[in-house]
């Protein structure tokens, strides 16, 4: 690993000599500099990782090196010293970009741990801002797309962007609700404080109580440690809360009292504690629906539903498919290194012409897969393998409905994978326990496994 580079800037050969010595002791690379021009020509040159400067220097003060030193340089922490220094003088270096403003004389091990909590502090800045590129890089358009339904959409959440309202987001599953929940956070005033989501299908009521309050040790048999929840880790910023309508109801009293009082309290817990955050939920089930079957609080639905937008499911924007399953193609081709590769005009039409019963999540799914295994240079129809098209509804009679589309779909996979649920939710883009809930209600058995 290569070593951290430091410049010294300082004019006195004793004091510079010393700073030296002390700092490749510590195995830094140091760059010695007696002037503003020799530390400007060094900055230069070198890429330092952090300075060490005197204010006082024969052609000039670090005051006026660090305006164009953190124009250049804006990442790399500057240290000052001193034999005079002041009040106003520490504020304006601090305002001007300082790291630090130290008085001389200075002990080497206070130097020394400044110098390691500023290259630290750099790091994770760094490592923040990369994120913040990737993100941005790998980041989904929620309303890609020219139909008059997702254009709908983005119209209703743009009036939404700069809110701090609860907002229930419906639709199928796989449609892009956590896609839009991201967008809405990325759009909002909260955008530089903590994102945090959670699928509620599928959690038992003591593992959702925990995800969502925390606890304290020895709230439950297995708390050995106190545990942040969701709430508090994403305090001032966004919580998701996926298939809120699957939330267990003992669970729902609890997130109603947090939405009303803007409080809570860990699992074991005698202290309320103050929470800012914005709810964003969703649900592929009607809420209403489960109001009226008593699986869903009515006081909550009404609560969370402050706000409602719905997601179309991919059916709804057909002419949008071309340009969907355009852009999964050349991320997933780029990310694979299969940049030659290309996608017949048969292809999309054959894209164009299926039922999608997982949305845009299957279809990505779908791409992924076809960029993975195709032997050629370009994309065929059967690289697709869709075994089920929308043809089976002609054969089929006109009556035959959507949900016997999709029922005919889901069994047909699971005849194809030999009545493994896993690998048959795979194939179609959902998740197990969405499969699941699709095969009772169709009446379903698994088969063979």
């Amino acid at each position: 690993m290569p070593k951290k580079r430091i410049i010294v800037g300082e004019d006195d050969q004793a004091i510079r000599g010393a700073l030296v010595e002390f700092l490749e002791s510590l195995d830094y690379e140091v760059i010695e500099a007696a002037s503003c021009a020799a530390i400007r020509e060094a900055f230069r040159e070198s890429s330092p990782d952090a300075a060490v400067l005197d204010y006082s220097l024969p052609d000039g003060t670090a005051l006026d090196l660090l305006p164009h030193l953190k124009q250049s340089h804006p990442t790399v922490p500057l240290i000052l010293l001193t034999g005079n220094a002041t009040v106003q003088l520490a504020v304006r270096a601090i305002k001007e970009g300082a790291e630090q403003f130290l008085t001389k004389p200075v002990e080497m091990s206070a130097i020394a741990v400044v110098l390691e909590r500023a290259l630290k502090n750099q790091r994770n800045q760094q490592k923040q801002l990369a994120g913040r590129a990737r993100e941005k890089r790998e980041s989904v358009n929620p309303f890609l797309g020219t139909s008059a339904a997702i254009r709908e959409l983005e119209e209703q959440a743009q009036r939404l962007s700069a809110s701090h309202c609860t907002v229930l987001i419906a639709g199928e599953t796989g449609s892009g609700k956590g896609v839009l929940a991201k967008w809405l956070h990325d759009q909002s005033p909260r955008v530089e404080e903590a994102f945090v989501d959670l699928n509620c299908a599928g959690l038992g009521r003591e593992l959702l109580e925990s995800e969502l309050f925390g606890h304290e040790a020895g709230a439950f048999t297995g708390a050995v440690q106190r545990k942040l929840g969701l709430f508090e880790v994403a305090q001032r910023g966004t919580v998701f809360l996926d298939e809120i309508g699957d939330m267990d109801l003992q669970v729902q009293p609890k997130l109603l009292k947090v939405l009303e009082e803007k409080r809570f309290r860990r699992l074991g817990d005698v202290q309320e504690r103050q929470l800012d955050v914005r709810l964003i939920a969703a649900s592929h089930e009607n809420l209403a629906e489960q109001v009226r079957k008593k699986k869903f609080r009515s006081d909550l639905y009404f609560r969370v539903s402050t706000v409602a937008i719905r997601v179309p499911a991919l059916r709804e924007r057909l002419e949008d498919i071309p340009i969907l399953a355009s852009q999964f193609f050349e991320r997933v081709a780029m990310d694979l290194g299969r940049q030659h590769l290309t996608i017949s005009d048969q292809t999309m039409e054959t894209l164009s012409g299926y039922s999608w019963p997982g949305n845009i999540r299957e279809l990505k799914n779908v791409i992924e897969r076809a960029v993975l295994l195709s032997a050629g240079e370009t994309i065929r129809p059967r690289d697709l393998h869709l075994e089920f098209k929308e043809q089976a509804a002609t054969e089929n009679g006109p009556e035959l409905t959507l949900s016997e589309v999709q029922r005919q779909h889901i069994q047909k996979t699971l005849e194809a994978e030999r009545g493994n649920v896993a690998r048959a939710a795979s194939r179609l883009g959902v998740t197990r326990s969405t499969l699941y809930n699709k095969m009772k209600t169709f009446a379903i058995s698994a088969g063979k496994s």
